[in-house]
């Protein structure tokens, strides 16, 4: 009845389809599984514990997200529309595209600038939606949902192609182990140099990516008849 231990992946897999809570869902299936495999409630509270101990750097984001909220509330993308009105010819694509540049620098030489939570929720995506209210006024929430999908896009662009540029990072390592044990003698400098392409090609892709999305965006509301309505 080995199998029975395993009750712990069917829970979660029913628990995300069903869009129970995340959290609750993984801790029940851990419970269940402690249980099943014979573990008393008290042995299950002391892995559960341990386990937080040990990753508790990877819920360190959290405490991100009341300063996030208040800033938002706070008038942060108000300040970022002012901003942007007072720079010439900049769009929402643009503004993205810099960052794009900005971030694949930074990952190629091992410069963590906070990702997601702590960079582009509270800075990119309010100066790329800036950027969209001072030219066309005010925009939908669809509109809205394009944008943040966008800024998160080019997060995931920058540090994803670029941060095997840099020869200590862990997935450069992680290929030269992997390529050293199937019998491919290769060297971190040999990977780091041969991801610069790929880092280059992800820019101008993604670049050329946010330039058609601000055609887009220019069409959608030049054919509604909003452009340039504040």
């Amino acid at each position: 009845m080995e199998i029975l231990k395993l009750i712990g992946v069917l829970i979660v897999v029913v628990g995300f389809i069903l869009k129970f809570d995340t959290l609750a869902t993984v801790v029940v299936a851990g419970v269940v599984t402690g249980l099943v495999a014979g573990l008393t409630p008290l042995e299950i509270l002391d892995v559960l514990g341990n386990a937080f101990i040990t990753n508790r750097t990877a819920t360190l984001f959290v405490l991100t997200l009341p300063v996030i909220g208040m800033c938002e509330r706070y008038g942060l993308k108000d300040k970022a529309v002012d901003f942007i009105r007072k720079l010439k010819n900049a769009t929402t694509g643009r503004v993205v595209s810099i960052y794009l540049v900005i971030r694949s620098i930074a990952s190629a030489f091992s410069l963590r600038i906070g990702g997601h939570p702590q960079f582009v929720r509270p800075l990119i995506n309010p100066m790329a939606q800036g950027a969209a209210v001072a030219r066309y006024g005010k925009i939908d929430e669809a509109t809205e949902d394009k944008i943040k999908g966008l800024c998160a896009s080019n997060e995931n662009y920058g540090n994803f192609f670029a941060q095997n540029c840099f020869m200590g990072a862990s997935g450069t390592l992680l290929i030269v182990s992997t390529l050293s044990e199937q019998g491919y003698p290769v060297d971190a400098l040999q990977i780091a140099l041969w991801s610069l392409p790929i880092a280059l090609c992800a820019v101008i892709v993604g670049t050329a990516f946010n330039l058609l999305f601000d055609k887009k965006l220019n069409a959608q509301y030049k054919k509604s008849g909003t452009e340039g309505k504040k």
